[in-house]
């Protein structure tokens, strides 16, 4: 009985979605954004608290919901906690080679910014 209600109005939300997506990479290759709201919590630091990771998830949903091609690099380290940064790269469906070349651009130049890769100064877990 909620099949329209619900799913039928989720499906509309979800084309309107790639819908934007489409406009956007009519006039970019892809778009740049971050992956979360926030760095890196505690493993099981959130896991009683659904809203808070669905929160930590807000980032990524349009382009999963639109099924773009998507990745994230660590770009930084965080003032507060020293702890990476995410950069989300979003390409069109289908466009991974765009993305991949994109991704192994941004890398390359964060090594050669930072001297080595950001993995060697991340705290150990």
């Amino acid at each position: 009985g909620y099949y329209d209600a619900y799913y039928g109005s989720a499906q509309k939300v979800r084309t309107l979605i790639t819908r934007d997506f489409e406009r956007a990479f009519e006039q970019v290759d892809v778009i740049v954004s971050p992956t979360t709201p926030t760095t890196a919590f505690a493993i099981g630091e959130r896991a009683d608290d659904p809203m808070a990771m669905y929160l930590a998830d807000l980032c990524t949903i349009p382009t999963n919901l639109a099924g773009n091609a998507a990745m994230s690099l660590p770009c930084g380290l965080a003032p507060e906690d020293n702890l990476p940064v995410g950069l989300q790269i979003i390409a069109p469906a289908l466009k991974d080679d765009r993305l991949y070349k994109v991704g192994a651009a941004v890398e390359a130049a964060f090594v050669e910014k930072w001297g080595h890769p950001l993995l060697e100064e991340a705290p150990s877990l």
